[in-house]
């Protein structure tokens, strides 16, 4: 069985260090001229994938804009990542759970299961119950092959005042999590399938993300005002292990497929140019 680091790091040598998100909120929907209903979501979320989903290396559904229309939009979300599969891409759900118990491992199951009908390769999860609250996650996936991308230092201001709060021991409290997530991928090669979400937003961190061997989301790029540029400042010398993630910069460019993949390319130009350094 191959790790999600070993798929991860092939896709991205193959297709490049991309992320796009899914992200059909009603802004996007009437720019697009469609209509704010599961009709409208159905045709954005198929063009997206008929333009992207055989390019781009991983493709992130953010789950709350599919389940606001109930049933049929969970239905269209399992279409879609159904689709993305097999047209090559990784599929990253961003679902942020979080919980303890047997509702974290019912959580896992959903969607780190290959029998599951919302089965992906990764998803996003909240740490804030405490990172060891996780451990079934972390567990399901690495008996199937999946990846955890675990909140770290995110881009919302209103994060700061909770991650960098210090804990006992002097370190901050998203460092707890960098070390923890970094000591679950210690050996890994060639890229541990834990990792971690930090903001292209947040500047100059003063954290130490050395040891994580793990991929780094970095969401906020484009319209959230972060650019690829501003990924040298606060990755540093771990820059080989960004994922950069790009939604509306790249999804306002639609409907046309054309325009779609040519916005894609654009970014990924542009990461490029930076990790390559």
């Amino acid at each position: 069985m191959e790790t999600f680091g070993a798929r991860l790091h092939r896709a991205v040598a193959e297709r490049g260090p991309l992320c796009v998100g899914i992200d059909p909120h009603p802004g996007l929907l009437a720019r697009w001229g469609l209509p704010d209903d599961i009709d409208g979501l159905e045709r954005f979320s198929r063009t997206v994938v008929e333009a992207l989903g055989d390019r781009v290396a991983v493709v992130k559904p953010q789950s709350a804009f599919f389940e606001r229309f109930g049933a049929r939009g969970v239905g269209i979300l399992e279409s879609t990542i159904r689709q993305l599969r097999e047209s090559g891409a990784l599929v990253l759900l961003d679902v942020k759970r979080g919980d303890i118990g047997s509702t974290v491992a019912a959580y896992a199951s959903a969607y780190l299961d290959p029998a599951a009908p919302l089965y992906v390769d990764a998803v996003t999860a909240s740490p804030y119950l405490g990172v060891g609250a996780l451990a079934p996650m972390f567990e399901l996936a690495a008996a199937h092959g999946g990846g955890v991308f675990v909140l770290a230092l995110t881009s919302n201001p209103e994060g700061a005042s909770v991650q960098r709060a210090r804990t006992a021991d002097g370190r901050t409290v998203a460092q707890t999590v960098i070390d923890e997530i970094s000591q679950l991928n210690a050996g890994a090669q060639p890229l541990g399938s834990f990792g971690l979400v930090v903001g292209a937003t947040v500047g100059e961190t003063g954290h130490d993300l050395s040891r994580v061997n793990g991929p780094l989301l970095a969401p906020g790029l484009g319209a959230q005002g972060a650019t690829a540029a501003d990924l040298r400042l606060v990755f540093g010398p771990s820059l080989p292990s960004v994922l950069p993630s790009y939604s509306r910069e790249v999804l306002g460019a639609g409907p046309d497929p054309a325009a779609l993949r040519a916005a894609a390319e654009r970014v990924l130009a542009d990461c490029r140019a930076v990790l390559a350094d």
